[in-house]
C-alpha cells in the first residue's frame, strides 16, 4: 500500500509572500518549556531502537492531533479549500494512487486516520513483550512524521492568529521544536519536505550545521 503525498506548483505566479506572523520574536520567545530538547531525543542506551521510535511518534501523534483539535472549528471546507502551507499545496494520494485535492480538515482527516490506524496495529507497533517489528517499521515512521509535519505546517501558516488568540502558541512552538529535533536525530524526514518551514524550524531549534535546501519541486 503505497500513500504518498506531492506538491507542485500550479503554473500561476505565486501571491507575494504574506508577513509570517509566527516568526515574530514575541510569539517565537513563548515556550512551554525551556530546556535542551536534544536531550528528550536521543536514545538511551538501554532501550531498542524501534522501541523508541516507536513511542515518540505514537506521542507526537497524539500531541498534533490534540493540538490540532484546539482550532479544528476554525479549519473548514470554506476556511481552507486546499492542505496548504506556505505557497505549498499537499494532494493525497489513496492506495491506488489516485491523486486527491481535498480540504485541508479533509487532508488532516486522512493523517489522523492512517496514523491512528498504524500506530493501533499490533503487528506494526507492537507492545507485547517479545514480538517483534515488522522490517517495514522505519518506513512507516518516516511516512507518520512527515504527514504529521503536514499538519504542523498547515497550523502555522493557517491558523496561527487563532493559536495566538487561545494564548497555545507556547505549547505549539513546543511541539514544533521538539518534533522538528525528534525528526532530525533520526532522519525521519527529508529536508526537501521541512525546507518551506526551515526559518521557523531555524528560530525554534538551529540545526548544528545549518544548509540551504532547494526548494525547488
Amino acid at each position: 500500500m503505497t500513500w504518498k503525498s506531492k506538491t507542485k506548483p500550479n503554473g500561476k505566479k505565486p501571491p507575494a509572500e504574506e508577513k509570517k506572523q509566527y516568526l515574530e520574536l514575541e510569539y517565537t520567545k513563548i515556550r512551554v518549556v525551556d530546556f535542551d530538547l536534544k536531550e528528550l531525543v536521543v536514545l538511551p542506551r538501554e532501550i531498542d531502537l524501534n522501541e523508541w521510535l516507536a513511542s515518540n511518534t505514537t506521542t507526537f501523534f497524539n500531541l498534533i492531533n490534540l493540538q490540532y483539535s484546539t482550532i479544528s472549528e476554525f479549519c473548514t471546507g470554506d476556511t481552507c479549500q486546499a492542505m496548504t502551507a506556505c505557497n505549498t499545496i499537499y494532494y493525497w494520494y489513496d492506495e491506488r494512487g489516485k491523486k486527491t485535492k481535498c480540504t485541508a480538515p479533509q487532508y488532516v482527516d486522512f493523517v489522523m486516520s492512517l496514523c491512528q490506524k498504524l500506530v493501533t496495529d499490533e503487528e506494526i507497533f507492537p507492545t507485547k513483550y517479545g514480538k517483534e517489528f515488522p522490517n517495514s517499521f522505519e518506513s512507516l515512521v518516516k511516512k507518520i512524521c512527515r504527514y504529521l509535519f503536514h499538519v504542523l505546517a498547515h497550523l502555522y501558516w493557517a491558523h496561527f492568529k487563532e493559536t495566538v488568540a487561545l494564548d497555545l502558541q507556547g505549547h505549539l512552538n513546543t511541539l514544533y521544536a521538539h518534533f522538528i529535533v525528534f525528526v532530525r536525530e533520526f532522519n525521519l524526514v527529508e529536508p526537501k519536505e521541512t525546507c518551506i518551514m526551515d526559518d521557523l524550524s531555524e528560530v525554534l531549534s538551529p540545526s548544528p550545521s545549518s544548509q540551504n535546501h532547494v526548494t525547488e519541486r
